[in-house]
């Protein structure tokens, strides 16, 4: 438990319509501002008698840590409910452990989340969709948070993706937004969440409290070397991204609005500090990103780190690690030293995700007997790795998980198991995404069948004036090694049952159709194309075919239909080539419907301007997992012949001077050759990462 016993007393959350009461000794204050008035919460005590506090001596000092957890992404246990088995490579309950060590070591800590919590897994699924557990209980994910003692958290993007009603529920109630019940209290986290660029267009107020302050009483040094104990007001802001309209549109539009984080900050800091906060801490669910600044940024750390009076940032959403010393560091953009920690020459840290590291930043305090500042000589950043080393045989070792965690959930993870065991069908072939990015189709067709089973099925029943328009789908490897390389889908042959279907298809999007052109879809390709770099023929040093472009957004056909080559020596924009329909170059002004996703249909406009909402025939209610489902139980045998084989693309063929390279997963040639890739050779077993690495080889002359 928490060192700080005031802390472990905060509200659940703080809406902005009640800014439920909370002890005096946690917090004083929630923000309204310009965003919906400013509301005090006036004290609350056990003790009636008013006390004078002890006044701080000049010159005396405090060190406090700021711990971070950001991304978990309902990962409670290091457990991987796709494949059914224990994965010591992430969990929360092993984070908590680094939390305990923490605490043990600094007398004074705070402990933060930075959002992206209660989705992620087959658990949370579980939870929100399939047996949603009741409202007197808190989701497992707040559970476990609430046992171990959290300060304040945020929101991030993925906590809309259930939709507004359920997500008043996971956090307690109070939300004042349309067809939702602000009224109805439920039990969530222990801790307030704030979000200050979020507003309900109902109210025109703050969906949460912009901000909280929290009354701490720290272990301090005073001027005659003494321990002390001193306030401090600790104001705590939360940012999200604003792509929450784009990415759940459904659930959101005409519902909330969002603003730029910067202009948020910039309103509500000099609250924060005109109340008293000795320090801010600012949680943003967002990275970093050198591009111009704008209001929809969706990573824009750089310029939120510009706004005067935040002290600490604590950042999230891009599932990377800041600051990052390694050698080749991920993020070297203008104002970001990852020596010191800093962004902006603000103190900053990026846990990365699913409980895999914790954030720390320590700053010293010092009372020049008018206020506290910040030492900045003497603050360290550090994000800690649950991974502590490897092993005499090269693996990976982590640090033990904590063992009070997992009897807290274990009731609801067996049922999560179970539920996820429910069988479905068969399969005679075994469908991964290990090389997916060099054409293997053998876990992307099955999704496409059935989403374009599904959206023709619909078409001739209910829109007829679509009915003469080929139907045709994309989809992507939603798992495609980014967070290492056991992050594929794999799928054994064998029974097929509901975790199989969740391996398959990540995400809980639901089904739409657009229609386009053959245009296009020409354009659409050249996009998902931007996942390649470009290759030099003529370059002899090893050159990395994958780019940062991420692999969720590598959509692809996987029928014979339509063939087409992607030629990655030619600049991004011009690299799809004999594009065919049926056999004959596909006529640009010929109109398809593409079955694809909510996200991808709302929120795509990189990809092509009409992928903003405005091409969209049919908005489907129905979850893309759960047609794959009712598909797979429908055909009961899955082939690979009949599910997996339909390859519509193929790299142009080029002779290079050098290697062309990518990394998969170790020991996973065998999934290359049973998916008929001969083109595809081992180079290196172990790429050094420490993350199950091998480095294949790409021979583009086949």
């Amino acid at each position: 438990m928490k060192n700080d016993a005031a802390a472990t007393s905060l509200s659940r959350f703080v809406p902005m319509t009640t800014c439920a009461a909370v002890l005096a000794a946690a917090l004083t204050a929630c923000g309204g501002g310009s965003g919906g008035g400013n509301v005090v919460i006036p004290p609350v005590t056990s003790d009636p008698t008013p006390t004078t506090p002890t006044p701080v001596a000049k010159g005396t000092r405090t060190t406090v840590a700021l711990l971070e957890t950001t991304d978990l992404h309902f990962n409670v246990l290091s457990f991987d409910y796709f494949k059914v088995a224990e994965d010591k490579s992430y969990g929360y309950e092993r984070a908590s452990t680094l939390i305990n060590a923490a605490r043990k070591e600094f007398a004074n800590t705070m402990l933060f989340d930075s959002g992206d919590t209660i989705q992620g897994t087959a658990l949370a699924d579980y939870e929100a969709l399939i047996n949603r557990i009741p409202c007197t209980q808190p989701l497992s994910m707040y559970k476990a948070m609430n046992a171990t003692g959290f300060d304040a958290g945020t929101l991030g993007n993925h906590e809309f993706n259930y939709g507004l009603e359920f997500l008043n529920q996971a956090i307690g109630g109070g939300l004042d937004v349309d067809g939702v019940d602000a009224t109805k209290k439920c039990v969530g986290p222990s801790f307030p969440l704030v979000l200050a660029n979020v507003q309900s267009v109902k109210t025109g107020k703050p969906l949460l409290a912009p901000y909280v302050i929290l009354n701490k009483q720290f272990t301090a040094t005073g001027p005659d070397g003494k321990s002390v104990t001193v306030p401090l007001k600790v104001g705590v802001i939360g940012l999200t991204t604003p792509g929450i309209m784009n990415w759940d549109k459904r659930y959101l539009e005409g519902k909330l609005r969002t603003e730029g984080t910067v202009e948020a900050a910039t309103r509500y800091i000099p609250e924060l500090r005109a109340k008293g906060a000795d320090i801010v801490v600012a949680l943003q669910h967002g990275g970093i990103d050198g591009s111009a600044y704008s209001p929809t940024m969706e990573n824009s750390a750089l310029y939120l780190a510009k706004v005067p009076g935040i002290d600490a940032l604590m950042m999230g959403h891009q599932h990377a690690v800041f600051p990052d010393r390694s050698a080749k560091p991920g993020f070297t953009q203008a104002g970001v030293d990852n020596t010191a920690g800093t962004v902006n020459g603000v103190p900053a840290v990026m846990a990365s995700s699913w409980g895999k590291s914790l954030g720390l930043i320590k700053l010293e305090l010092e009372y020049d007997g008018k206020a506290w500042s910040v030492d900045k000589s003497k603050t360290v950043v550090d994000a800690r790795s649950t991974q502590t080393g490897k092993d005499s045989a090269n693996k990976a070792v982590y640090v033990d998980a904590d063992p009070a965690i997992a009897p807290l959930v274990d009731t609801q993870h067996k049922a999560a198991i179970t539920y996820v065991k429910t069988p479905i069908g068969s399969t005679d072939f075994r469908m991964n995404t290990f090389f997916a990015d060099v054409g293997d189709p053998g876990a992307i067709q099955i999704v496409n069948q059935a989403q374009a089973d599904y959206v023709k099925a619909y078409i001739q029943a209910n829109l007829s004036q679509y009915a003469s328009l080929p139907v045709l789908s994309v989809s992507a490897p939603f798992k495609s090694g980014y967070e290492g390389g056991r992050d594929y889908t794999d799928v054994a042959v064998g029974n097929l049952a509901i975790f199989n279907a969740a391996d398959l298809y990540l995400y809980p999007n639901t089904v739409y159709a657009v229609k386009v052109t053959g245009a296009e879809i020409k354009s659409w390709l050249e996009a998902a194309a931007k996942r390649f770099n470009k290759i030099s023929l003529t370059a002899t040093a090893d050159q990395q075919l994958i780019s940062t472009f991420p692999g969720y957004n590598f959509d692809m056909f996987t029928t014979p239909d339509v063939q087409y080559e992607i030629d990655v020596t030619q600049d991004v924009g011009s690299r799809i080539k004999n594009l065919t329909y049926l056999g004959a170059a596909i006529d640009p002004a010929k109109e398809f419907v593409i079955a694809t996703n909510n996200y991808r249909a709302t929120s795509g406009a990189s990809f092509i301007p009409a992928l903003d909402g405005r091409a969209t025939i049919y908005a489907s209610p129905d979850a893309n997992r759960d047609v794959l489902i009712d598909y797979i139980k429908a055909k009961k045998t899955i082939t690979r012949a009949t599910n997996g084989a339909a390859r519509s693309w193929r790299f142009t063929q080029v002779t290079t001077a050098g290697n062309v390279v990518f990394t998969s997963g170790q020991g996973q040639l065998s999934a290359a050759t049973d998916a008929g890739l001969t083109n595809i050779s081992l180079l290196t077993a172990d790429d050094g990462s420490g993350k199950g690495r091998s480095v294949y080889k790409l021979d583009l002359s086949q």
